[in-house]
């Protein structure tokens, strides 16, 4: 197939599929071809951001009904459009979640990201970063005009390993960038069996 036909056919799916989601009143988080034929669609429930003084609310998250639901309504969807698929899998996001808009970043500040760059770095940092770095794990941070990455290059230590009071933690690094500049970002997959509590629970700090 000619890149300009995947291309065109690339851009027809995503219609289908965001208008098909977004109109049973969810959010398209990520579409995804996998070997063998297999489409697979990550969703979840729509987020505002809580108004100023406002009390905490209990987040939704989409459930096995949510998913079968969305599941029959694109197989009818992608039939009409005569799409080419042989099967269809709706999930809800991962602990590597998919960060699209800046509703994304929003809802998600404060947490460990990943971040990929469309373009190296270059000599922006001043030396302090290699300047074909593309690749970056850190905090997110709101930044004027914008948004940050804030992070330590030094290695976390081993289990087990105990740290010298008397030593030197590395200086945290920050990078401001803008969702243009970005290929991809994700929420870093760090697993906290001790479980995650809400960014505002004064048990969390």
């Amino acid at each position: 197939m000619e890149p300009k036909r995947i291309e065109r056919t690339h851009v027809a799916l995503q219609q289908i599929v965001e208008q098909t989601v977004t109109g049973l009143g969810y959010d398209l988080v990520e579409i995804e071809r996998s070997a063998g034929g297999l489409l697979r669609i990550t969703i979840d429930m729509p987020w505002t951001a809580p108004a100023e003084n406002a009390p905490l609310s209990t987040e939704q998250f989409v459930t096995v009904e949510d998913c079968e639901k969305v599941t029959r309504q694109l197989q009818f969807a992608l039939e009409v459009d005569g799409v080419d698929y042989q099967r269809l899998e709706v999930s809800s996001p991962g602990i590597d979640r998919l960060l699209r808009h800046e509703q994304d970043f929003l809802r998600f500040e404060g947490e460990v990201v990943d971040l990929t760059l469309k373009q190296p770095i270059g000599a922006a940092a001043g030396g302090a970063v290699a300047a074909n770095r593309k690749k970056f794990r850190g905090t997110l941070e709101r930044a004027e005009g914008g948004w940050q990455i804030v992070w330590s290059d030094e290695p976390p230590p081993k289990p087990g390993q105990r740290v010298s009071k008397k030593r030197v933690p590395a200086p945290l690094q920050a990078m401001a960038f803008t969702l243009e500049e970005l290929r991809e970002a994700r929420l870093a997959p760090i697993v906290n069996f001790k479980g995650r509590a809400p960014k505002d629970d004064p048990a969390a700090t």
